[in-house]
């Protein structure tokens, strides 16, 4: 679990989600595109969500417990942008698999490097 410091107050969240919210966000912000933040709390917090307004003009901290920067789940990051430019803003959600599932319905799956099977 990482920490997502912003304007006074921390937030927990796990350090997957913060690498991903890390990069949607500075996207947004070198856009000069401020935004909500939305996102459900811990259950053993009483659950609930929490919005934050994110904008250039307040300082922002990830601290990630985690050493190893993950790899980027590109439908994650897409759901994330594309849910910002909505009127409720970003949301961050449960992962969803890193293939559409449009692709893999279709079979127009392409194998992955190390996957087996995948060419050498």
């Amino acid at each position: 679990m990482g920490t997502l410091r912003y304007a006074g107050e921390s937030y927990e969240l796990e350090d997957r989600a913060l690498f991903h919210l890390q990069i949607a966000i500075s996207t947004k912000l070198r856009r000069r595109e401020n935004f909500f933040l939305s996102w459900m709390g811990p259950r053993d917090m009483g659950s609930g969500r929490h919005t934050i307004w994110v904008d250039n003009g307040i300082p922002l901290h990830i601290c990630f417990t985690g050493s190893r920067q993950p790899h980027l789940n590109r439908v994650w990051m897409e759901q994330l942008l594309d849910s910002a430019a909505d009127g409720a803003g970003m949301i961050l959600g449960e992962e969803p698999d890193s293939l559409p599932e449009r692709a893999v319905a279709s079979g127009v799956v392409t194998s992955q490097p190390g996957a087996p099977g995948a060419g050498h």
